[in-house]
């Protein structure tokens, strides 16, 4: 990272990067930087938008250290019937 650059301005950038990248279009990632290392927490839509959360940091921040703490909304067809009272 650039010494210039700020952690807030590194949030920025990255998180522009994964609303406007296709490949995630993710608003809803948390992003931090602490020194060389950026976390993303939060919940995606699949295991590609997932994948794609490294793919696009690495790109726009390849010397950064990834911690994709990110995981994949349970979208699974209803079991069973609801019963409503």
């Amino acid at each position: 990272m650039n010494e210039a650059r700020t952690p807030q301005y590194e949030v920025s950038r990255l998180r522009r990067a994964l609303v406007e990248d296709p490949r995630t279009a993710e608003q809803g990632v948390r992003v931090t930087v602490r020194g060389q290392h950026v976390f993303l927490v939060g919940e995606v839509a699949s295991e590609a938008r997932r994948r794609g959360l490294d793919e696009v940091i690495g790109e726009v921040a390849p010397d950064l250290v990834v911690h994709n703490e990110t995981h994949v909304a349970g979208a699974a067809a209803p079991v069973g019937r609801e019963e409503l009272r």
